[in-house]
C-alpha cells in the first residue's frame, strides 16, 4: 500500500503504489484516481482504505483532494468546507495544483501517475502542504509557489519530499518541448538512455525546492520501470494513480 513512509514530530508522510486496493483490471488495485474510468464507489473505498492505514491507531483524519489541472494555482486549506469526509461521494475538490494547511488532522493529497508528487512540511510550525509539478507545472513555477504560501501559513524551515515519477531517462519529448521547459528550469534538460531529448522533471523540482531553500528528502523511483506503480505512459489513459500524503497529527 505504501512505497515510502515517514514521521517527523507531528506530521506524517506518506507515498502509495498500486497494491492493497480494491480495483481490477488496468487498474488493480489502489487506483486512487476518480477520473479515469474506474469505478467511482472503488476508488472512494480504496481512498476509506488508504486514510485509515495512514491514520494507524488515530481517528481516521478528514481528507482534503483537489481536481489537478496542470497549473501553478495554490489553494489554502483553512476551514470544513475543504476537507471532506473521506466517505463522503461529494467531497469538495478545489481546481488547483497545490494544496497548502495549517490545520491538524487534515490529510492533503496529491495524485499522480508520472508525474512528480511533492509532500512538503515544516513539523515546527505546524504548517504542511503538497504539489503536483509536470512539465507544465514544473515550468510554471508551482513548486516555489507551494513554498511561499507555506511561508505566508508561517513555515520557516520546510522539508520537501519527492516521490515517484516518471525518470529523464524515459521521459522522451519533442525537443522543443523540451527546450521550452529548461529555459524556464535548465535542470529538467536530458537525453534518454538512446539519446533522445527528454525531460528529468524530478531534476527539476529538486533544483526548485533547493533555491527555496528547503531540505530535500528524493525517494523517487521511476514510475514507467517499475510495475508496483502506475505509469500513464506505460499503460496509457486507463492507468490508475498513486498518491503523496501529508498529515499533522496534532
Amino acid at each position: 500500500m505504501f512505497a515510502f513512509q515517514d514521521t517527523r514530530g507531528p506530521v506524517r508522510i506518506a507515498f502509495t503504489d498500486r497494491h492493497g486496493g480494491s480495483s481490477g483490471g488496468p487498474f488493480a488495485s489502489l487506483n486512487l484516481g476518480d477520473h479515469t474510468g474506474d469505478s467511482t464507489d472503488v476508488v472512494r473505498r480504496n481512498l476509506e482504505e488508504v486514510a485509515a492505514a495512514f491514520a494507524g491507531d488515530a481517528p481516521t483524519p478528514r481528507i482534503a483532494l483537489m481536481r489537478q489541472v496542470h497549473g501553478s494555482h495554490v489553494h489554502v486549506v483553512d476551514g470544513v468546507d475543504d476537507a471532506d469526509d473521506v466517505h463522503d461521494p461529494a467531497r469538495h475538490e478545489p481546481e488547483a495544483d497545490a494544496l497548502v494547511t495549517g490545520l491538524p488532522h487534515v490529510v492533503l493529497v496529491v495524485r499522480v501517475a508520472d508525474c512528480v508528487p511533492v509532500v512538503l512540511a515544516d513539523p515546527g510550525a505546524g504548517v504542511v502542504g503538497v504539489a503536483h509539478a509536470g512539465r507544465q507545472g514544473l515550468a510554471a513555477g508551482v513548486v516555489g509557489r507551494t513554498v511561499e504560501a507555506m511561508r505566508d501559513l508561517g513555515a520557516r524551515d520546510v522539508t520537501g519530499w519527492v516521490g515517484p515519477h516518471v525518470c529523464g531517462d524515459c521521459y522522451e519529448v519533442p525537443d522543443e518541448l523540451r527546450a521550452e521547459v529548461a529555459a524556464a528550469v535548465p535542470e529538467s534538460f536530458a537525453c534518454t538512455r538512446h539519446g533522445t531529448p527528454a525531460l528529468d522533471i524530478g531534476a527539476g523540482v529538486v533544483a526548485q525546492l533547493r533555491r527555496a531553500d528547503v531540505e530535500v528528502v528524493d525517494v523517487s523511483r521511476c514510475t514507467m520501470e517499475d510495475d508496483d506503480l502506475y505509469s500513464h505512459r506505460r499503460q496509457g489513459p486507463r492507468s490508475g494513480r498513486l498518491a503523496g500524503l501529508v498529515v499533522r497529527r496534532r
